[in-house]
Protein backbone atom coordinates (compact mmCIF):
# COMPACT_ATOMS: atom_id res chain seq x y z
CA UNK A 1 0.00 0.00 0.00
CA UNK A 2 2.93 2.41 0.78
CA UNK A 3 4.44 2.15 -2.48
CA UNK A 4 0.44 2.27 -4.44
CA UNK A 5 0.32 5.60 -2.06
CA UNK A 6 3.74 6.91 -3.45
CA UNK A 7 3.25 6.56 -7.06
CA UNK A 8 -0.09 8.00 -6.68
CA UNK A 9 1.51 11.01 -5.23
CA UNK A 10 4.09 11.25 -7.93
CA UNK A 11 1.44 10.86 -10.51
CA UNK A 12 -0.31 13.71 -9.13
CA UNK A 13 2.99 16.11 -8.21
CA UNK A 14 3.93 15.22 -11.76
CA UNK A 15 0.42 16.35 -13.28
CA UNK A 16 1.00 19.69 -11.08
CA UNK A 17 3.73 20.66 -12.58
CA UNK A 18 3.16 19.82 -15.94
CA UNK A 19 0.00 22.14 -15.67
CA UNK A 20 2.04 24.53 -14.41
CA UNK A 21 4.42 24.89 -17.44
CA UNK A 22 1.64 25.32 -19.45
CA UNK A 23 0.37 28.15 -18.23
CA UNK A 24 -1.61 26.52 -14.92
CA UNK A 25 -0.45 29.07 -12.62
CA UNK A 26 -2.56 32.62 -12.20
CA UNK A 27 0.80 34.57 -13.07
CA UNK A 28 2.21 32.60 -15.82
CA UNK A 29 2.12 34.50 -19.38
CA UNK A 30 -0.88 33.61 -21.49
CA UNK A 31 1.12 30.51 -23.65
CA UNK A 32 0.12 31.55 -26.85
CA UNK A 33 0.64 29.73 -29.53
CA UNK A 34 0.73 28.65 -33.40
CA UNK A 35 1.97 30.21 -36.97
CA UNK A 36 1.84 33.53 -38.37
CA UNK A 37 2.99 34.14 -41.91
CA UNK A 38 3.55 37.49 -43.28
CA UNK A 39 4.04 38.32 -47.00
CA UNK A 40 5.38 41.75 -48.79
CA UNK A 41 7.42 43.94 -48.91
CA UNK A 42 11.21 43.41 -48.56
CA UNK A 43 11.68 47.45 -47.42
CA UNK A 44 9.63 46.56 -44.09
CA UNK A 45 12.40 43.45 -43.72
CA UNK A 46 14.27 44.64 -41.33
CA UNK A 47 11.63 46.10 -38.98
CA UNK A 48 9.79 43.11 -39.16
CA UNK A 49 12.42 41.25 -38.06
CA UNK A 50 12.95 42.57 -35.08
CA UNK A 51 10.17 43.36 -34.22
CA UNK A 52 8.99 39.36 -34.53
CA UNK A 53 12.37 38.83 -32.32
CA UNK A 54 10.78 40.81 -29.34
CA UNK A 55 7.47 39.22 -29.93
CA UNK A 56 8.99 35.75 -29.99
CA UNK A 57 10.76 36.32 -26.54
CA UNK A 58 7.88 36.78 -24.74
CA UNK A 59 5.63 34.13 -26.98
CA UNK A 60 7.67 31.70 -27.49
CA UNK A 61 5.20 29.51 -28.67
CA UNK A 62 4.58 31.45 -31.85
CA UNK A 63 6.64 30.84 -34.54
CA UNK A 64 6.82 33.51 -37.13
CA UNK A 65 7.57 33.21 -40.93
CA UNK A 66 8.35 36.27 -43.36
CA UNK A 67 8.47 36.04 -47.12
CA UNK A 68 9.78 39.22 -48.86
CA UNK A 69 8.01 39.08 -52.20
CA UNK A 70 7.48 42.74 -52.96
CA UNK A 71 4.20 45.17 -52.21
CA UNK A 72 2.07 43.85 -54.55
CA UNK A 73 2.59 40.56 -53.50
CA UNK A 74 1.91 41.63 -50.10
CA UNK A 75 -1.70 42.98 -50.80
CA UNK A 76 -2.57 40.22 -53.17
CA UNK A 77 -1.38 37.68 -50.36
CA UNK A 78 -3.93 39.73 -47.66
CA UNK A 79 -6.77 39.89 -50.27
CA UNK A 80 -6.63 36.01 -51.12
CA UNK A 81 -6.14 35.10 -47.47
CA UNK A 82 -3.01 33.20 -48.63
CA UNK A 83 -1.31 34.97 -45.62
CA UNK A 84 -2.36 36.11 -42.16
CA UNK A 85 -0.59 39.22 -42.48
CA UNK A 86 0.16 41.47 -45.77
CA UNK A 87 2.69 44.05 -45.83
CA UNK A 88 3.28 46.84 -48.14
CA UNK A 89 4.96 49.70 -48.41
CA UNK A 90 3.55 51.69 -50.40
CA UNK A 91 -0.27 53.32 -50.40
CA UNK A 92 -3.10 50.92 -51.43
CA UNK A 93 -4.80 51.55 -55.06
CA UNK A 94 -8.62 51.92 -54.97
CA UNK A 95 -9.13 48.56 -56.15
CA UNK A 96 -7.22 46.98 -53.77
CA UNK A 97 -8.15 49.27 -50.89
CA UNK A 98 -11.81 46.83 -50.34
CA UNK A 99 -10.01 43.41 -50.04
CA UNK A 100 -8.04 44.37 -47.05
CA UNK A 101 -8.25 45.93 -43.49
CA UNK A 102 -5.13 48.16 -43.32
CA UNK A 103 -3.15 49.40 -40.68
CA UNK A 104 -0.13 52.15 -41.19
CA UNK A 105 2.25 51.17 -38.31
CA UNK A 106 5.38 52.98 -39.23
CA UNK A 107 6.69 56.07 -41.43
CA UNK A 108 9.50 55.34 -43.63
CA UNK A 109 11.02 58.92 -44.88
CA UNK A 110 14.25 60.28 -46.12
CA UNK A 111 15.70 62.93 -44.86
CA UNK A 112 18.04 65.33 -47.27
CA UNK A 113 21.16 66.55 -46.02
CA UNK A 114 23.29 69.43 -47.17
CA UNK A 115 26.52 70.45 -45.77
CA UNK A 116 25.42 72.77 -42.34
CA UNK A 117 27.39 76.44 -44.38
CA UNK A 118 25.36 75.40 -47.23
CA UNK A 119 23.00 78.50 -48.29
CA UNK A 120 20.47 75.81 -49.64
CA UNK A 121 17.24 75.23 -47.48
CA UNK A 122 14.72 74.16 -49.50
CA UNK A 123 14.19 72.07 -52.96
CA UNK A 124 11.49 70.84 -54.51
CA UNK A 125 11.12 67.47 -55.69
CA UNK A 126 11.51 67.59 -59.21
CA UNK A 127 14.86 70.17 -58.45
CA UNK A 128 15.83 66.93 -56.15
CA UNK A 129 15.06 64.04 -58.73
CA UNK A 130 17.39 66.77 -61.30
CA UNK A 131 20.44 66.48 -58.96
CA UNK A 132 20.46 62.53 -58.18
CA UNK A 133 19.57 62.29 -62.13
CA UNK A 134 22.03 64.19 -63.45
CA UNK A 135 20.36 66.74 -65.10
CA UNK A 136 21.32 69.64 -62.38
CA UNK A 137 24.64 69.38 -61.69
CA UNK A 138 26.16 72.50 -60.11
CA UNK A 139 24.42 74.49 -57.10
CA UNK A 140 23.98 77.99 -58.67
CA UNK A 141 20.92 76.04 -60.45
CA UNK A 142 19.13 75.68 -57.24
CA UNK A 143 20.28 78.88 -55.53
CA UNK A 144 23.32 78.24 -54.42
CA UNK A 145 27.13 78.99 -55.36
CA UNK A 146 28.88 78.34 -57.91
CA UNK A 147 30.05 74.69 -57.22
CA UNK A 148 29.09 71.28 -59.00
CA UNK A 149 26.54 69.21 -56.80
CA UNK A 150 28.66 65.94 -55.24
CA UNK A 151 25.50 63.54 -54.97
CA UNK A 152 26.05 61.11 -52.61
CA UNK A 153 24.01 57.82 -51.65
CA UNK A 154 23.61 54.33 -50.44
CA UNK A 155 24.64 51.74 -52.79
CA UNK A 156 23.08 49.52 -55.24
CA UNK A 157 20.94 47.08 -53.06
CA UNK A 158 20.51 48.75 -50.03
CA UNK A 159 16.94 48.99 -48.57
CA UNK A 160 17.52 53.01 -47.99
CA UNK A 161 18.52 53.65 -51.64
CA UNK A 162 15.71 51.32 -52.81
CA UNK A 163 13.43 53.85 -50.68
CA UNK A 164 15.00 56.77 -51.74
CA UNK A 165 15.10 55.99 -55.25
CA UNK A 166 11.15 55.28 -55.44
CA UNK A 167 10.62 58.13 -53.69
CA UNK A 168 12.04 60.15 -56.20
CA UNK A 169 11.13 58.13 -58.95
CA UNK A 170 14.78 57.72 -59.84
CA UNK A 171 15.89 54.89 -62.73
CA UNK A 172 19.41 55.32 -62.50
CA UNK A 173 20.25 57.70 -60.33
CA UNK A 174 24.14 59.20 -60.40
CA UNK A 175 26.39 59.22 -57.62
CA UNK A 176 29.52 60.48 -57.13
CA UNK A 177 30.14 58.65 -53.86
CA UNK A 178 28.36 55.18 -52.99
CA UNK A 179 28.69 54.38 -49.27
CA UNK A 180 27.30 51.36 -47.02
CA UNK A 181 25.88 52.58 -44.01
CA UNK A 182 23.91 56.09 -43.39
CA UNK A 183 26.32 57.16 -40.91
CA UNK A 184 29.11 56.90 -43.64
CA UNK A 185 26.51 59.26 -45.57
CA UNK A 186 26.04 61.23 -43.19
CA UNK A 187 29.72 61.92 -42.40
CA UNK A 188 31.36 62.58 -45.87
CA UNK A 189 28.29 64.82 -46.30
CA UNK A 190 29.40 66.69 -43.13
CA UNK A 191 33.12 66.87 -44.97
CA UNK A 192 31.95 68.29 -48.16
CA UNK A 193 30.40 71.93 -48.36
CA UNK A 194 29.21 70.76 -51.86
CA UNK A 195 27.74 67.51 -51.17
CA UNK A 196 24.14 66.28 -51.00
CA UNK A 197 22.98 63.14 -49.53
CA UNK A 198 20.12 60.91 -47.41
CA UNK A 199 19.48 59.01 -44.72
CA UNK A 200 16.63 58.27 -42.19
CA UNK A 201 15.24 60.62 -40.19
CA UNK A 202 16.56 58.94 -37.12
CA UNK A 203 20.41 59.06 -38.26
CA UNK A 204 20.29 62.31 -38.72
CA UNK A 205 22.69 64.44 -36.39
CA UNK A 206 23.49 68.00 -35.84
CA UNK A 207 26.72 67.72 -38.03
CA UNK A 208 25.17 67.95 -41.41
CA UNK A 209 21.93 70.64 -42.38
CA UNK A 210 18.53 68.90 -43.52
CA UNK A 211 17.14 70.27 -46.55
CA UNK A 212 13.20 71.18 -46.71
CA UNK A 213 11.53 69.46 -49.69
CA UNK A 214 8.25 71.34 -51.29
CA UNK A 215 9.00 73.20 -48.46
CA UNK A 216 8.05 70.67 -46.06
CA UNK A 217 10.70 69.74 -43.27
CA UNK A 218 10.88 66.51 -42.70
CA UNK A 219 9.82 65.70 -38.56
CA UNK A 220 8.34 62.50 -36.66
CA UNK A 221 4.74 64.85 -36.92
CA UNK A 222 5.08 65.63 -40.91
CA UNK A 223 6.28 61.72 -41.91
CA UNK A 224 2.86 61.17 -39.92
CA UNK A 225 0.47 63.64 -41.14
CA UNK A 226 1.66 62.92 -44.55
CA UNK A 227 3.11 66.23 -45.56
CA UNK A 228 6.35 65.64 -46.25
CA UNK A 229 6.98 64.06 -49.50
CA UNK A 230 10.10 61.55 -49.37
CA UNK A 231 8.55 59.05 -47.07
CA UNK A 232 5.72 56.36 -47.62
CA UNK A 233 3.82 54.22 -44.59
CA UNK A 234 4.32 50.67 -43.68
CA UNK A 235 1.12 48.82 -43.79
CA UNK A 236 -0.13 45.67 -42.00
CA UNK A 237 -2.96 44.15 -43.87
CA UNK A 238 -5.68 41.39 -42.99
CA UNK A 239 -8.61 39.95 -45.45
CA UNK A 240 -11.82 41.30 -45.03
CA UNK A 241 -14.11 39.50 -42.96
CA UNK A 242 -10.84 37.10 -41.78
CA UNK A 243 -11.25 36.09 -38.07
CA UNK A 244 -7.65 36.50 -37.03
CA UNK A 245 -6.25 34.03 -34.54
CA UNK A 246 -5.22 34.71 -31.07
CA UNK A 247 -1.40 34.83 -31.88
CA UNK A 248 -2.04 36.91 -34.87
CA UNK A 249 -4.15 39.83 -33.20
CA UNK A 250 -1.39 40.12 -30.22
CA UNK A 251 1.11 40.54 -32.69
CA UNK A 252 -0.44 43.20 -34.58
CA UNK A 253 -1.50 44.42 -31.09
CA UNK A 254 2.76 44.48 -30.06
CA UNK A 255 3.49 46.38 -33.02
CA UNK A 256 1.18 49.19 -32.25
CA UNK A 257 2.13 49.53 -28.77
CA UNK A 258 4.57 51.46 -26.83
CA UNK A 259 6.53 48.55 -25.98
CA UNK A 260 7.04 48.40 -30.09
CA UNK A 261 8.19 52.35 -30.62
CA UNK A 262 11.42 51.71 -29.14
CA UNK A 263 12.36 48.77 -31.83
CA UNK A 264 10.50 50.57 -34.94
CA UNK A 265 12.53 53.36 -34.18
CA UNK A 266 16.02 51.59 -34.01
CA UNK A 267 14.97 50.47 -37.53
CA UNK A 268 14.84 53.64 -38.51
CA UNK A 269 10.95 54.93 -39.17
CA UNK A 270 8.67 56.47 -37.38
CA UNK A 271 5.99 54.08 -35.65
CA UNK A 272 2.46 55.38 -36.29
CA UNK A 273 0.29 55.03 -33.21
Amino acid sequence: MKTKTLSVLSLVLAVLVLFAACGGGGDSVDGLSGNILLNGSTSVERVIASLSEAFNEANPGVVLTFNPTGSSAGITSAIEGTADIGLSSRDLREEEATGVTATTFAMDGMAVLVHPENPVSDLTLEQLYGIYSGQITNWSEVGGSDQPIATIGREAGSGSRGAFDELVGLDEPLHVQELTSGGAVITAVAQNPYAIGYASLSAVNDTVGIVAIDGVQISEATLIDGTYPVARPFLMMTTVGAKPSPAVLAFMEFVMSPEATEIITNAGVVQVR
